[in-house]
């Protein structure tokens, strides 16, 4: 049977460490511009006790989301051998396009995935090359359409990104910003006849009434950003969202490809929120009365943050390569990807290892 195979996996983590002790000196400030009741002490306390961050990653001035996006897909290529005139499709998912530093407007012309094509010097026309933009699930998409084209076989092998800097578009005046990070994640499919590969995805839009939880403003303290737009969250509605949602549209996708929960080894998640992961998985597991097993779940948000589309094939690579402790794949194993974001949107695809 004709299927889409993981061939190749890259990424690229900024080399500048944030830790949270960073934001103690910050003028945070609520919706309507006033100062906090709470101590930035108790702030940072609090956030680190929801979100499980402890510290994030930002990338070097000079350096956009094009440029990490090429990182992370020259990783992929060189660690695989795989010759990047061999794609014959390139998806780059992102949120804002390149931001330089110092701020400014979101530079989309030419596409991202246009400039990573250029960047990695693959002179083939036929490889098409265009962006995404999903909000977090975005990397996912980029996976379900591209598996979507493999299978129909109009292609066969594609490099998918995900990459961001959120923090160029994290207002410094709102705690939320903390949660933001900087990141690129890239993996090449190929098609292959094997009973290995993507079995079976699901994706859904709930746009009517949530397409407002996360959205561009104004920065909190706006007589020093007067025109700049920044990310802004409606946390407890997303939060609330996530726990009603994500974890049917799971199964929904395990149902699609027949693979009982109890045969799922990992589950890639967004690394969005550490105590809203683990209630997503507790009501996967709580529908199906099965008990999660330990270490289901591996997670990198304490040390890299919420890098939105590049969270997943990040965690991806690192466990590919054997660099996240404790976790490996293996052959004929089952893994449940999923993530949630801006949209509001949920994707998830399952997949057996070969």
């Amino acid at each position: 049977m004709r299927r889409t195979v993981i061939a190749a996996t890259g990424s690229y983590i900024p080399p500048i460490r944030v830790p949270n002790s960073e934001f103690l000196n910050h003028d945070f400030r609520t919706a309507d511009g006033k100062a906090l009741s709470k101590t930035n002490a108790e702030i940072v306390k609090q956030f680190e006790a929801i979100t499980g961050i402890q510290e994030r990653r930002y990338v070097e001035n000079g350096t956009v989301t094009s440029d990490i996006a090429f990182e992370a897909a020259s990783e992929a290529l060189k660690s695989s051998g795989i010759d990047g005139e061999s794609l014959d499709l390139i998806i780059v998912a992102h949120n804002f396009g390149d931001v330089r530093s110092g701020g400014g407007h979101p530079d989309l012309v030419p596409s991202l995935a246009a400039r990573v094509k250029a960047k990695l010097r693959i002179s083939n026309p036929r490889a098409a090359a265009f962006d995404l933009v999903f909000g977090c699930p975005g990397w996912i998409q980029g996976v379900i359409t591209a598996d979507a084209m493999i299978r129909a076989g109009d292609i066969q092998r594609a490099m998918i990104i995900g990459a961001d800097t959120l923090s160029r578009i994290s207002d410094p005046h709102d705690r939320d910003s903390m949660i933001y990070a900087d990141g690129a994640g890239a993996t090449v499919l190929e098609a292959r006849d094997a009973d290995s590969g993507i079995l079976a995805y699901a994706t859904r839009s709930d746009t009517l009434d949530h397409s407002t939880m996360l959205t561009m403003g104004p920065s909190y303290k706006d007589e020093v950003f007067i025109e700049a737009l920044f990310l802004k969250m409606e946390g407890r509605k997303l939060y609330k969202y996530a726990l009603q949602t994500v974890a049917g549209s799971m199964q929904e996708c395990l149902d699609k490809a027949g693979i009982p929960l109890r045969d799922v080894s990992k589950i890639l998640i967004h690394q969005a929120n550490e105590k809203m992961d683990e209630a997503i998985i507790n009501a996967l597991y709580g529908a199906a009365n099965v008990t999660p097993p330990r270490d289901v779940m591996p997670m990198t948000i304490s040390w890299l943050g919420n890098s939105s589309v590049a969270t997943v094939p990040t965690l991806l690579d690192l466990i590919a390569k054997q660099q996240l402790d404790g976790y490996a794949f293996h052959s004929g194993e089952i893994i449940l990807f999923a993530s949630v974001g801006a949209g509001m949107h949920i994707n998830a695809f399952v997949y057996r290892m070969p």
